[in-house]
């Protein structure tokens, strides 16, 4: 019988442990219990997105019920937006008397580079951020109520990105470190598996005219396993949204890689013993994904070992790489892996450095990096966490981690590209199945799972100046 990869490793379960006692217990999301809406709280205020001329805004509306749990309550969803710079009051920008707990504002036509003052508001209550450190930090937007548009890269927008990770398709209970601990989570009866919702949301998502990505990059991990059935599955699925090597790029992550045991029998072989059902479904092992887009060189690396959860690139896969680098470096190139690469990933994952690409390789490819002025920026899945990075080596290089598909915060970044630069934005999934899981999976971990997925306001959103006057 082939044992189950955990997300995290053991290093993460020791942490955990110890913060285990300060933890909050999470909201029930399954129970049928009436809730008591006289004491209703509208919480967890998120200031999600923020682009150069819009922002989104979510929260969750709860209610004890009369054991003292708190429950998601419907209520309407309302926003006011002004100026920080008025006197005037913020003013109604967004109403929805549709009723949800779970609630989602995108608010556009605003002003790049500007400061506004905001309220989020359900059922006369003002949403406030959850006692989280991400979002009550003083100088956090949701703190402050106060948020700054982003600058927009100069020169005309050339194509949008999408970049995408870890959907576990194929797994039933989320949050899992070591058996059944900590407390996980599983989809609600008469639900679709929340692997199914969550990727059919990012998927539903991606072809709306306000995301209009181009291109979607998925970094590993899109299955729990990578049985045959979830392997044809998922890229069933994927296959109806798009074609493979013109509309999606895919990579494997640890828990794509070769398996042993019975139920992989019928897989290609692969060494020592093993049998790779993604390689009869995508592709051989350790192979690099090459793809040319307007000009824009992307390419995808095998970041995955035989066992284990960290990361490597074997040498053919490197002398590859190398090889393609060098003979076009200062072509705009943008790579995508499962394993983050850089020191400060492996020393602020709460598994550790043996859980992100191997010291030596990733000393390896950083190096390469160097002599390949043309790569700007490389996206890693993983840690299920929004976060960048710095580089070891003086290379021009944004090393962007982008949180789960799977669970909350539940969602993919976009890269729009400019003949200036690029923004970066992180948008969580917004179908009502996908915001209710999302709601629910904030309590993985004891409730601590936002503090170390959602990452800051700039790690989400930002802009990035770089000449890409040569790409069409």
């Amino acid at each position: 019988m082939h044992q189950r990869m955990s997300c995290c490793g053991p290093n993460r379960r020791t942490v955990l442990g110890a913060l285990g006692l300060a933890a909050l217990l999470p909201f029930a999301g399954r129970t049928k219990a009436r809730a008591l809406p006289d004491a209703a709280v509208a919480t967890d205020l998120e200031v999600v997105t923020i682009t150069d001329t819009s922002v989104i805004l979510t929260w969750t509306t709860l209610a004890p019920d009369p054991a003292g749990r708190l429950i998601p309550v419907d209520a309407d969803t309302h926003v006011r937006i002004g100026p920080a710079d008025s006197a005037r009051a913020p003013v109604p920008v967004f109403a929805d008397d549709h009723p949800t707990p779970f609630h989602y504002a995108e608010i556009g036509g605003l002003e790049p580079g500007r400061a506004y003052r905001f309220e989020a508001w359900s059922a006369g209550l003002r949403a406030t951020p959850a006692l989280s450190l991400t979002t009550s930090d003083p100088a956090a937007p949701e703190a402050r109520g106060e948020f700054a548009t982003l600058v927009p890269p100069p020169g005309r927008r050339l194509r949008t990105l999408a970049l995408a990770n870890d959907v576990h398709f194929g797994e039933q209970v989320s949050g899992l470190i070591a058996g059944d601990l900590p407390p996980g989570f599983r989809q609600g009866p008469g639900l679709a598996p929340y692997p199914e919702v969550m990727l059919a949301a990012v998927l539903d998502d991606l072809r709306r005219p306000d995301r209009g990505a181009e291109l979607l990059l998925l970094a590993g991990d899109l299955t729990a396993e990578a049985s045959e059935l979830d392997t044809r599955t998922v890229r069933a699925r994927l296959d109806g949204w798009g074609a493979l090597g013109r509309d999606y790029l895919a990579v494997r992550g640890n828990h794509d890689r070769p398996h042993t045991g019975d139920e992989y029998a019928g897989c290609a072989p692969a060494p020592a013993d093993h049998r790779d059902c993604w390689a009869d479904t995508f592709s051989a092992r350790q192979q690099l994904v090459e793809h040319e887009v307007g000009g824009l060189r992307v390419l995808g690396l095998d970041t995955s070992s035989l066992d284990g959860a960290g990361g490597s690139i074997e040498r053919m896969q490197f002398d590859h790489l190398a090889e393609r680098l060098r003979a076009d470096p200062d072509r705009p190139t943008l790579l995508f892996g499962h394993h983050p690469v850089t020191a400060e990933s492996g020393l602020t994952n709460l598994a550790g450095p043996g859980f992100v690409l191997d010291g030596r390789d990733s000393g390896e490819l950083q190096a390469l990096y160097t002599r390949s002025p043309g790569v700007f920026l490389q996206h890693s899945g993983h840690t299920h966490r929004n976060r960048r990075t710095r580089p070891d080596v003086p290379c021009a290089v944004e090393f962007l981690e982008v949180a789960a598909v799977k669970e909350y915060p539940g969602g993919y970044s976009l890269l729009r590209l400019y003949e200036g630069g690029y923004m970066v934005n992180f948008y969580k999934t917004r179908t009502e199945d996908a915001r209710r899981w999302s709601a629910l999976t904030r309590g993985e971990y004891f409730g601590l799972l936002p503090d170390y997925t959602l990452g800051t306001c700039a790690d989400r959103n930002h802009v990035v100046p770089r000449d890409f006057s040569g790409l069409r």
